[in-house]
């Protein structure tokens, strides 16, 4: 590879410059090291710096990273397309998140991976050269993950998020992600796996609330030719898809009582036995799960095993609801808006100061896929280059009055119907509430249109 670019590295510690010197050597074509930030704006003006990284503490004594914030601050002032890139001991989220909110690109903590402080100068490096061309890199201030497009936004909920998925991501252990339909339960499953050391492998996943109960043993475990009508060859089963990668069980909460036994079995043994088979198949797979249930309310009303749930809840991380992050909403909705005006092929559209107030005082109980599903159609909708607050529409839902049933199928229909509207669209709780499967709920709804 070309060595490219110039690199400034501020540190007062002398080892490290050294060090950092003969690695960053291989990849750009000019290293400067400087051991005090007193000499960074001389340095800026002798030299076409393209890269900054940056310690966050010079004084002895002092870990406050406040310095650090200082100089950022300077750099910015003297050249704002300088790509600043923090170094610190302290792996503190609050001020790294503090530090990109003001103009940081992304920061690197002591002691360093090599592999991952040349990767991220790397990309800083193409920040300033796409900038300098006028062409919107891929990477952006909210910090969405480029690989499984997760967003971790600014609120101090994710950002607790972010740290704890960080350290647990590049471990074997079980995941139970919770939180309310549309918080991007998937999104952070795949996040996980693009952080773990499987992401080279496939993550394989399954919607439990869709899988029927006679193929369920088909589906995660596989069968033989001729085990049952149709099937005409062999087949593997989603475990062992994800064999050395991930499976993700989305809504593990709506697998019935008798078959969590079977998953259960399965993950005990770490293999599978294909249906039609009695040779057990070993698997080697990291275990995500998913459900907006509440599993251990379940386990106490015995519809939910307590072994499966020790099993599966090795680690449990929550996604906060939208509406407990409203500071998220407008920057989500900046990301939805780019997203859509590319596909729709319309002009940069903007949100104006009524629109933002308006989106951050929605409940959102659909969450991100809610506010997704309404920027689309505010795009589509709209002929301006600025969304107002009047091209958002959020009327009251109104009772619509449900005939009299006088069959068993107007019955069926006015239950479904009330559950839809008590739980505001939320398959899943209207599935328990009906004490019928999601599966079962689908085919009611397309049945009757609803």
């Amino acid at each position: 590879m070309a060595k490219q670019g110039t690199i400034l590295v501020v540190d007062d510690n002398k080892g490290i410059l050294t060090a950092v010197q003969m690695l960053l050597g291989t990849c750009f074509e000019k290293v400067i090291t400087i051991s005090t930030p007193n000499k960074i704006k001389t340095t800026l003006h002798n030299e076409d710096v393209d890269v900054v990284l940056l310690d966050m503490n010079f004084s002895a004594g002092i870990n406050t990273g406040n310095e650090g914030l200082f100089w950022l601050s300077e750099i910015k002032k003297e050249d704002p397309s300088v790509q600043v890139v923090l170094f610190t001991a302290y792996a503190d989220i609050d001020l790294a998140v503090r530090g990109i909110k003001e103009g940081a690109t992304d920061f690197v903590v002591k002691p360093w991976n090599n592999a991952k402080l040349l990767e991220t100068l790397k990309t800083a490096y193409d920040i300033r050269t796409a900038n300098r061309k006028g062409i919107p890199h891929e990477s952006n201030k909210q910090v969405v993950s480029k690989e499984s497009g997760m967003f971790w936004g600014e609120s101090n909920a994710m950002q607790q998020l972010r740290n704890l998925i960080e350290k647990v991501a590049k471990t074997d252990a079980n995941i139970l992600i919770t939180g309310e339909n549309g918080t991007g339960k998937e999104m952070l499953a795949r996040e996980i796996h693009m952080l773990s050391n499987r992401k080279k492998e496939a993550m394989i996943p399954v919607d439990m609330g869709a899988i029927t109960e006679t193929l369920f043993e088909s589906e995660l475990f596989g069968h033989m030719k001729g085990a049952f009508t149709d099937a005409r060859a062999d087949r593997p089963g989603k475990f062992e898809a994800a064999n050395n990668g991930t499976l993700f069980l989305d809504e593990i909460g709506n697998l019935s009582y008798h078959l969590q036994a079977k998953l259960l079995t399965a993950l005990q043994r770490r293999s599978v036995v294909r249906v039609g088979s009695n040779t057990p198949i070993p698997v080697n797979i990291r275990l995500i799960c998913a459900t907006n249930r509440d599993l251990q309310d379940m386990v106490q009303k015995e519809l939910f095993r307590e072994d499966l749930l020790y099993r599966i809840n090795t680690i449990h991380v929550e996604i906060p609801s939208l509406r407990d992050r409203p500071e998220d909403i407008v920057p989500l909705t900046e990301i939805f808006l780019s997203k859509y005006c590319n596909i729709y092929g319309k002009s940069s559209m903007r949100l104006s100061a009524d629109a933002k107030e308006k989106l951050k005082q929605q409940p959102w109980f659909g969450n991100i896929r809610e506010l997704e599903h309404t920027i689309e159609k505010s795009v589509i909708i709209s002929e301006g280059e600025t969304l107002d607050s009047s091209d958002f529409d959020f009327p009251r839902k109104k009772e619509s009055p449900l005939k009299e049933a006088t069959t068993l199928e107007e019955m069926e229909y006015n239950m479904i119907k009330n559950a839809m509207d008590k739980y505001n669209g939320n398959l899943s709780l209207v599935a328990s509430q009906l004490g019928i499967s999601r599966q079962t709920l689908y085919n009611k709804i397309k049945r009757y249109e609803l």
